[in-house]
Protein backbone atom coordinates (compact mmCIF):
# COMPACT_ATOMS: atom_id res chain seq x y z
CA UNK A 1 0.00 0.00 0.00
CA UNK A 2 1.07 3.53 -0.61
CA UNK A 3 1.09 6.28 2.01
CA UNK A 4 -2.61 6.90 1.34
CA UNK A 5 -3.59 3.29 2.00
CA UNK A 6 -4.19 2.48 -1.67
CA UNK A 7 -2.85 -0.76 -3.13
CA UNK A 8 -1.87 -0.56 -6.81
CA UNK A 9 0.52 -1.92 -9.39
CA UNK A 10 1.55 -1.26 -12.95
CA UNK A 11 -0.19 -3.49 -15.49
CA UNK A 12 2.17 -5.06 -18.05
CA UNK A 13 1.48 -4.08 -21.68
CA UNK A 14 0.96 -7.76 -22.55
CA UNK A 15 -1.93 -8.15 -20.09
CA UNK A 16 -4.72 -6.66 -22.26
CA UNK A 17 -3.62 -8.86 -25.18
CA UNK A 18 -3.91 -12.01 -23.07
CA UNK A 19 -7.32 -11.01 -21.70
CA UNK A 20 -8.64 -10.02 -25.14
CA UNK A 21 -7.74 -13.30 -26.84
CA UNK A 22 -10.28 -14.70 -29.27
CA UNK A 23 -9.78 -18.09 -27.60
CA UNK A 24 -12.09 -18.24 -24.56
CA UNK A 25 -9.88 -20.95 -23.03
CA UNK A 26 -6.91 -18.58 -22.99
CA UNK A 27 -8.98 -15.83 -21.36
CA UNK A 28 -10.30 -18.27 -18.74
CA UNK A 29 -6.86 -19.68 -17.89
CA UNK A 30 -5.22 -16.26 -17.74
CA UNK A 31 -8.04 -14.84 -15.60
CA UNK A 32 -7.94 -17.79 -13.20
CA UNK A 33 -4.14 -17.55 -12.86
CA UNK A 34 -4.27 -13.78 -12.33
CA UNK A 35 -6.90 -14.05 -9.58
CA UNK A 36 -4.51 -16.18 -7.51
CA UNK A 37 -1.68 -13.61 -7.67
CA UNK A 38 -0.87 -10.84 -5.23
CA UNK A 39 1.48 -9.29 -7.79
CA UNK A 40 1.11 -9.82 -11.53
CA UNK A 41 3.59 -12.37 -12.89
CA UNK A 42 3.44 -11.98 -16.66
CA UNK A 43 5.58 -15.11 -17.26
CA UNK A 44 3.08 -17.21 -15.29
CA UNK A 45 0.19 -15.67 -17.23
CA UNK A 46 1.94 -16.37 -20.55
CA UNK A 47 2.42 -19.98 -19.39
CA UNK A 48 -1.26 -20.26 -18.46
CA UNK A 49 -2.24 -18.89 -21.86
CA UNK A 50 -0.01 -21.47 -23.55
CA UNK A 51 -1.16 -24.27 -21.21
CA UNK A 52 2.41 -24.68 -19.91
CA UNK A 53 3.03 -25.70 -16.30
CA UNK A 54 4.38 -22.93 -14.05
CA UNK A 55 7.23 -23.16 -11.55
CA UNK A 56 5.83 -21.34 -8.58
Amino acid sequence: MDRFGVSWQIVPKRMPDLLASEDPGVVCRVSAAMMQMEKIDIAALEAAAAKEPTHG
